[in-house]
């Protein structure tokens, strides 16, 4: 071992690992050859490189693997940052605590880390895959262990690399919706960095799946994304659709108020959002089309059409306004529902981000993830067939896969 190395090496042990704080810290270490990188200084970013093998794929299996724990395939897809495009040859690096909830070190294994009776480096459960032609991924491991302290829920934390000049950068760690530590304050620290870091468990009776879509620069500070110039409404694709309670006015849950992604959140959600400046004619081909595509995929499509003007808003008659159109079009299986206004919070409406003024706004999501957005599609046969495209497009290899996790 020469100088350089032993010193190398020296730097690396030096270097501190104690919580999550390592991917958030504010004492970081900078990129050597970026004063400001992409996204952010963060801790022991060194360690990212640290072992690398020379030729990476896009599947890699953890250490841990067959060494007991739950076991868990992480699989999903990196696009560019339209949120539709697949992002080929993508660095992803991750590591995660042992089921003790401990950073632990194995030294005979050869990726590890250098022995540190401390445990303050990443651990030996960590590893790299990179994304192929159609920016997919998958990382078989086992599921992480809480710290012993129980101060944050069990995650795994990411890093990507692009294939550019970019510095890497370092994305919301993977977290488990059916962790108990994962309350309403802990989810409202997650700052969605490449998309929602939370999962929904696909369970198998060997494995479980979590599906994790990264998009690419999503609320990365200083990410050079330009801008589209294009009118802004709804979050973003890669983001959770959220949680909230329209009044259903006519279809499956007529008088109630049902959250959609709540009732319906494991296969394909789609909701068709209409504000200030909607075209009835457009709506009702809209919901033509969509209650027809509700009957033909059953289980696997949930329709929504919430209707947010509030010009002259009174709730008796938008309700008799809303059962007159679900009688003339002879709704079966979409939800007809409404909010006072996309700004109203009785309703948690305002969580949808919608612009009132765009005509109309459609949001696809699965497992509450969105995975696809159009603001003022007109309803044409075209665009009929591109959503449908759309459908098939984002089913995941695992969507006709039974049984799933709640929260």
């Amino acid at each position: 071992m020469n100088s350089m190395t032993t010193s190398l090496l020296s730097f690396l042990i030096g270097l501190s690992l104690s919580s999550c704080n390592a991917q958030q810290g504010n004492q970081a270490q900078s990129s050597p050859t970026q004063s400001t990188p992409v996204g952010g200084n963060f801790e022991n970013s060194s360690y990212t490189y640290y072992g690398i093998p020379a030729a990476l794929t896009s599947v890699d299996t953890s250490a841990g693997y067959n060494e007991g724990g739950q076991k868990l395939l992480i699989t999903g897809k990196v696009y560019q940052s339209d949120g539709k495009t697949p992002a080929p040859g993508v660095i992803i690096y991750y590591y995660h605590t042992a089921p003790s909830g401990r950073y632990e070190h194995r030294v005979t294994e050869p990726r590890s880390m250098p022995p540190n009776e401390k445990g303050q480096t990443h651990g030996y459960l960590r590893g790299w895959v990179k994304s192929d032609q159609n920016g997919s991924y998958k990382i078989y491991t086992i599921r992480p262990g809480v710290y012993p302290t129980r101060d944050e829920p069990a995650h795994i934390h990411l890093t990507v690399k692009e294939p550019n000049h970019l510095s890497e950068y370092y994305l919301d760690d993977i977290v488990f919706d059916d962790d108990k530590l994962l309350n309403s304050a802990a989810r409202k620290k997650l700052k969605n960095r490449g998309g929602s870091g939370i999962v929904r468990l696909l369970v198998t009776d060997s494995i479980h799946i979590a599906e994790k879509d990264i998009i690419l620069g999503l609320n990365i500070p200083g990410y050079p994304i330009k801008e589209s110039g294009s009118i802004a409404s709804g979050l973003n694709i890669g983001e959770d659709q959220p949680s909230f309670i329209p009044y259903h006015a006519y279809g499956p849950d007529k008088g109630k108020r049902t959250c959609p992604v709540c009732k319906y959140g494991r296969y394909h959600g789609l909701i068709l959002f209409t504000g200030n400046k909607a075209s009835w004619d457009d709506i009702k081909k809209w919901l033509i089309f969509l209650e027809k595509e509700s009957v033909k995929r059953e289980k696997y499509l949930k329709v929504y059409f919430v209707y947010g003007n509030s010009n002259n808003y009174s709730r008796s008659d938008r309700e008799l306004q809303l059962e007159q159109l679900g009688k003339e079009l002879n709704i079966q299986n979409t939800a007809l529902t409404y909010v006072p206004s996309f700004d109203d919070e009785s309703t948690e409406a305002n969580l949808n981000k919608i612009n009132p003024d765009v005509e109309s706004t459609i949001i696809l999501y699965k497992n509450r993830r969105i995975v696809d957005k159009y603001i003022n599609l007109k309803p044409t046969s075209e665009n009929f067939e591109r959503l449908i495209q759309a459908m098939e497009n984002t089913k995941g290899e695992f969507f006709y896969l039974p049984g799933m996790e709640h929260d």
